[in-house]
């Protein structure tokens, strides 16, 4: 059996316990690179360390990592070891057979894939006279075995009880095994070790990964758990004691944060009713009375603000003043009459502790003129929202149209002269292509004339929607026109009406009172109602409707009713008419005036 032992000093040193076995080493040389390809330091019997200088730190030759004890097997297999990397291999003597190492030409020998949390190898190449003893003498030194299936066709399925474990058994992939002396066929094979896919293997994975899992879920769970705010305490019920309690709190500027929370979740929960309205009432009365601290408060924080920013700024000015006088200390240094008796060193450095004075003081300066900056626009700020804005002038509907269609005419014109300058251009180059021999003038010809008659059509298109737009534009100037006479006419009437009125006022009382009670037209007012409202069915020949008519006089007059309106045009015969228009769902009654023919009948 193979012990390994650790010394004070953290070297390995490994013991062969002679009890358990024994083995025949006939050449040092040949055990002492077995031991190195396997990672340890080579031994003899006794535990001595063959090799005196052989350094425990380092692997087994160049490109391998030292072993150390954290390493899986406590470093007595080595790792991975690299494809293109040349491994020797040695003879290794058993207690009952020999296991002789492969031709180093060949290639390693072939593996499957590893399954997951493999414990399990498969053995094959067994000699046929190979025993249980056997396998477990040869095996036994890369682990503990758990298990051990043996078939009758030479092979067998060893299980271990570690993983890395069968990184070991893998080495011996490869190699001839013989029975003791025997050259007898049946007593020689040649091992083949690879993975094996095992179900207890898969299974114990799977649980160690399933640990694995609920430890980093109990883990993340610890940390936020310890990461997560403290709970607020909870809100006690509400009565008359607890009440009188928050009332009193509530007073309290250092308990006002926890008793305005109580009074909040009360509120909230419902506890409010006739009988404790009272109670609330004044505590929210109480809540109310912190207003005008907090705001106290809050401007008292604001002074210390300005204080702290302007004592900010007297000190930053009185910083630049001290770098100015150092930086004129170091200009006058630097003058001939002073430079001349420093020496080469000391100028050099007055001339870099110059420059770096002077990009101090202007970094200084440009945060000094920032501050100062901001005041500035702040103020702006201010003036600009203590000024009232000025209020633009609206033109009206006919205006604004006259003016969108004179620039649309505007730029109509701008689009024909530019159609008419492409034309020329055409017109040019058609020209030039005349004087050249060019194979294919026809057809550019042909494309000439294409483009030419295309632009001509879209120039008559422009020319009639010029036209249509000019004669919108006249119609509406000619509606203007019509308007503004009949507003000329209204005003005439309605002068007129002001100085019959005037001459009527010198007569007599009585006989006013007569006239008054015979004409229909009893004030001024309705007066000037009839001279609107003639001017207006004037202009509608067909008439209008009596909402139609007071919606117009609306905007005149926002007193103006509906049933005067029609009362006063009822009284009125011979000056308006109601007829009835349309059919059906459609019938509408309309005003219509009448005036002039009515002058004739009276």
């Amino acid at each position: 059996m193979f012990l390994v032992q650790y010394t004070a000093d953290n070297t390995r040193t490994l013991n062969v316990d002679s009890a358990a076995m024994t083995l025949p080493v006939s050449d040092p040389t040949a055990w002492a690179t077995a031991m190195n390809n396997l990672g340890m330091a080579p031994l003899g019997i006794a535990g001595q360390p063959i090799l005196p200088e052989f350094d425990p730190a380092l692997g087994m030759m160049t490109g391998i990592p030292p072993i150390t004890p954290m390493m899986p097997g406590l470093g007595i297999v080595p790792p991975p070891i690299p494809p293109d990397m040349p491994v020797v291999k040695e003879i290794i003597h058993c207690k009952s057979c020999t296991l002789f190492p492969p031709n180093p030409n060949l290639p390693p020998p072939a593996t499957r894939e590893r399954p997951p949390g493999c414990k399990t190898v498969f053995v094959g190449g067994l000699p046929e006279n190979g025993t249980e003893q056997i396998i477990v003498e040869v095996f036994e030194q890369c682990g503990e075995i758990i298990a051990i299936r043996k078939s009758k066709k030479n092979f067998c399925h060893i299980r271990f009880a570690e993983e890395y474990m069968v990184d070991k058994a893998l080495y011996l992939s490869g190699y001839r095994i013989r029975l003791g002396s025997s050259t007898d066929k049946k007593d020689t094979g040649r091992l083949h070790v690879d993975f094996a896919q095992a179900r207890d293997d898969l299974y114990e994975w799977e649980c160690k990964q399933r640990m694995l899992a609920r430890e980093e879920r109990h883990r993340r769970r610890m940390e936020e758990e310890r990461m997560r705010p403290p709970s607020p305490p909870p809100v006690v019920h509400y009565s008359d004691h607890e009440c009188s309690i928050v009332a009193e709190k509530l007073k309290d500027d250092s308990k006002f944060s926890e008793a305005v929370q109580t009074l909040l979740t009360w509120i909230e929960r419902g506890e409010v009713n006739r009988r404790s309205a009272n109670h609330f009432y004044s505590m929210i009365q109480s809540a109310n009375s912190h207003v005008r601290r907090l705001v106290n408060e809050k401007a008292a924080h604001e002074k210390e603000m300005e204080e702290a920013k302007e004592k900010f700024k007297q000190a930053l000015s009185g910083i630049l003043i001290q770098f100015e006088q150092i930086v004129a200390v170091y200009h006058s240094a630097s003058k001939q009459k002073a430079w001349d008796h420093f020496t080469k060193a000391q100028r050099k450095n007055i001339s870099v502790w110059c420059k770096q004075a002077e990009e101090i003081r202007n970094i200084h300066n440009d945060e000094l003129m920032g501050i100062r900056r901001e005041e500035e626009m702040e103020m702006s700020d201010d003036e600009i929202e203590e000024t009232t804005e000025t209020k633009e002038t609206e033109e009206s509907a006919l205006v604004s149209q006259a003016e969108a269609l004179k620039e649309e005419n505007d730029s109509l014109r701008w689009q024909l002269d530019a159609y008419r300058n492409e034309v020329e251009l055409l017109k040019q180059e058609q020209g030039k292509a005349h004087r050249e021999d060019d194979p294919n003038k026809e057809q550019q010809l042909k494309l000439l004339q294409q483009a030419l008659q295309g632009m001509q059509q879209h120039l008559l298109k422009v020319q009639e929607e010029y036209k249509k737009k000019e004669a919108e534009l006249d119609r509406i100037k000619d509606d203007k026109l019509q308007v503004e006479k009949l507003l000329e006419n209204l005003h005439e009437k309605q002068e007129n009406c002001t100085s019959r009125l005037c001459a009527s006022s010198q007569e007599s009382d009585h006989p006013l009172e007569k006239a008054i009670i015979g004409n229909p037209v009893k004030s001024e007012r309705e007066a000037l109602l009839v001279g609107i409202i003639s001017t207006f069915l004037h202009v509608h020949p067909f008439g209008a409707s009596i909402e139609y008519i007071c919606s117009y006089l609306n905007r005149l007059d926002n007193k103006i009713c509906t049933s005067d309106v029609e009362s006063l045009m009822s009284r009125l015969q011979h000056t308006f008419r109601q007829e009835m228009t349309g059919v059906g769902a459609s019938l509408e009654k309309r005003w219509k005036f009448c005036g002039f023919e009515g002058l004739k009948l009276t």
